[in-house]
């Protein structure tokens, strides 16, 4: 009798994340069908994917909002999958925003199954889709690491405003006016950011990071930008990545590299190694945050804070 033959270690995989997306999705089938809006004299309940979302929805709701975000700090949106908690989250909110251009991979299914139940919205909509950076692989998606160049989160901001006017027109001047307060900040931030960046001398004006989240902040504030692994962690740096950015280092006397909060550092480790064993020393010139903010109640727990805490690294190690 001919035995079966046991399944390949990516088929039960495969199995596997197609039984969690089914027991999610049927999770999600479970919320009403009807839109899910305030009762007067509620707050607004926002649920964010990431913090930096959370962060604007809090700074133009103010009082007005209760805000929970899916994702605390530290955590790789890109790798990111939604628990039963996360979904009970999504089903108990008013008003859902999310990045969009697939920062959120794993959730998308989700988030298109919520639009139908109430207003989910992606804050990156309103972005001129010229502007934004294509992907390593030249497919028709977009780098989604906006919030880097600061103008392009101002636009965020605009996007949350005119949905809370429009769900809670109530406090729609309050929403205006918190707004309005927060843009004057963000366009003091983003001139700051430029200053600062441009103090460094050009030639040393390379940053390197562990991955490419920092495309639009190069572009932004004319700096040369480098990451060990793709736009996406989902993909793994190889020895060839690895080789490629040591040699790099060694050939432009690059001063200093840079790890990221939500990324494991030993990979940039490898590349450091590598260059001191070519006779070129190169320093860890601090942590940055690129998917995730800093933790809850810091000031790098902020938006405006983890873009000066990186700015303030950057120009430390690199001037």
């Amino acid at each position: 009798m001919k035995k079966k033959g046991k399944l390949s270690s990516s088929m039960r995989r495969f199995l596997w994340g197609m039984l969690y997306l089914t027991m999610v999705l049927g999770i999600v089938g479970c919320s009403s069908s009807q839109e899910t809006f305030k009762s007067t004299g509620d707050k607004v309940k926002i649920t964010t994917t990431i913090g930096m979302i959370a962060d604007v929805a809090e700074q133009v709701g103010g009082e007005h909002v209760e805000v929970l975000s899916l994702m605390k700090s530290g955590v790789d949106p890109h790798l990111y999958k939604a628990t039963q908690s996360a979904i009970s989250k999504l089903n108990k909110a008013d008003l859902i925003f999310y990045n969009g251009l697939h920062l959120e991979g794993k959730m998308g299914d989700i988030l298109e199954k919520m639009n139908k139940n109430k207003p989910t919205i992606a804050v990156s909509r309103n972005l001129d889709v010229s502007k934004l950076r294509g992907m390593e692989d030249n497919s028709t998606e977009h780098d989604p690491h906006i919030w880097f160049d600061v103008r392009n989160w101002m636009s965020a901001t605009e996007v949350i405003r005119d949905e809370l006017v429009k769900i809670d027109s109530a406090n729609a001047d309050q929403y205006k006016s918190n707004a309005a307060a927060y843009l004057k900040q963000l366009q003091a931030l983003h001139e700051e950011v430029g200053t600062k960046i441009a103090s460094i001398p050009k030639n040393s004006r390379i940053l390197v990071t562990a991955h490419d989240a920092f495309g639009y902040f190069g572009a932004a504030y004319d700096i040369q930008v480098m990451g060990l692994q793709g736009i996406s962690t989902a993909s793994e740096a190889g020895l060839k990545d690895v080789t490629d950015l040591r040699n790099f280092l060694v050939d432009n006397k690059v001063k200093a590299v840079f790890v990221e909060s939500s990324v494991p550092k030993k990979t940039i480790q490898a590349v450091v190694d590598g260059a001191k064993e070519k006779g070129h020393e190169v320093k860890i010139g601090g942590e940055l945050f690129s998917d995730a903010m800093g933790a809850a109640g810091t000031i790098e727990g902020t938006y405006i804070g983890m873009v000066k805490h990186n700015v303030d690294t950057i120009v430390s190690a690199l001037k």
